[in-house]
């Protein structure tokens, strides 16, 4: 069985689930794309190509193989995107939580059954149906749970608009214990640019006490400036609006000082050595064009 451990971002990684780019389909048509940054790429002819993608994610495998990892794949469904496992689950504490994602992608949760049967089934929970939440949108940190959610009354014309404050509410009543704050995040369907996706595309915590920010991804300055104060403003490196769109903030931590980053980010990848950090670089660009980055392919089953 499966002890399921995690507690914040950072820790020792024992065992992750890698997404998986075999197999991954054709270029989807423009009226396919799930966000704008896809669009952008489907209409520009660069969307990526599944061999290159591959390797950037073999890249990966290696790093975690390094460090000693245990790595789960999920099992390959022909034609399909499986890339993003970070979508369709995530673990606080020891309690596996099933996303309810976007309902064509409900295939992608069958394809790590195998995983799940390791897990104890009292610690499995479904939302209802009416709760919208995904992985990128749950930040932990230790006694905190960061949320991103969308609150405009537009929520339902969104399709960027991933995790609702039901989903919020939901995770307040499961773990009660916690401090759970929602940050309501600026979304857009056309402009890549202006589009935080999930909390992790405009901030996200390294090692004990520092974080990557961008301050332009929340719609309200409180919750930037909650963050501020939380981490401290000298602990936190602000990305510019094009970071954010290269996904600068969307790194994977394997241990407190341990850092995986794609390695254009030079600017963060520079400040992370700068601060003690090993920065594990590996080229990612590619996967990075659907809008998603190192966070977003890992689900993370154990910490130390």
């Amino acid at each position: 069985m499966l002890q399921l451990n995690v507690k914040n971002e950072t820790s020792r990684l024992r065992a992750v689930v890698l997404g998986s780019a075999l197999n991954n389909g054709p270029t989807p048509s423009v009226e396919e794309a799930y966000d704008p940054k896809s669009l952008e790429h489907i209409l520009a002819g660069t969307y990526p190509i599944e061999e290159d993608m591959i390797k950037e994610m073999e890249a990966f495998n290696q790093v975690f193989q390094k460090y000693d990892v245990k790595v789960f794949r999920p099992e390959m469904i022909e034609n399909y995107n499986q890339i993003f496992t970070r979508d369709i689950g995530f673990v606080i504490d020891d309690v596996f939580v099933k996303a309810n994602i976007l309902p064509d992608r409900n295939r992608e949760l069958d394809a790590i059954q195998y995983v799940l049967d390791q897990i104890n089934p009292s610690k499995i929970v479904r939302p209802p149906e009416e709760v919208h939440i995904e992985g990128g949108d749950v930040m932990l940190w230790n006694d905190y749970v960061f949320i991103g959610t969308y609150k405009g009354s537009d929520y339902k014309d969104y399709i960027t608009a991933r995790t609702n404050m039901e989903g919020v509410n939901y995770i307040k009543a499961l773990f009660p214990n916690k401090i759970v704050k929602e940050f309501d995040l600026v979304k857009s369907k056309l402009e890549a640019r202006d589009n935080a996706l999930h909390l992790d595309c405009c901030f996200q915590p390294v090692g004990k006490n520092k974080g990557i920010i961008y301050k332009s991804g929340f719609r309200e300055e409180a919750d930037y400036v909650y963050l501020v104060k939380l981490f401290g403003k000298e602990n936190l490196f602000h990305i510019t609006r094009d970071e954010m769109y290269n996904m600068n903030s969307n790194v994977f931590s394997i241990d407190e000082n341990v850092v995986v980053s794609e390695k254009n980010f030079t600017r963060l990848n520079a400040w992370l050595r700068n601060n003690g950090f090993i920065v594990e670089e590996i080229p990612y660009a590619e996967i990075a064009k659907q809008e998603g980055l190192l966070r977003c392919s890992t689900l993370p089953l154990i910490r130390d």
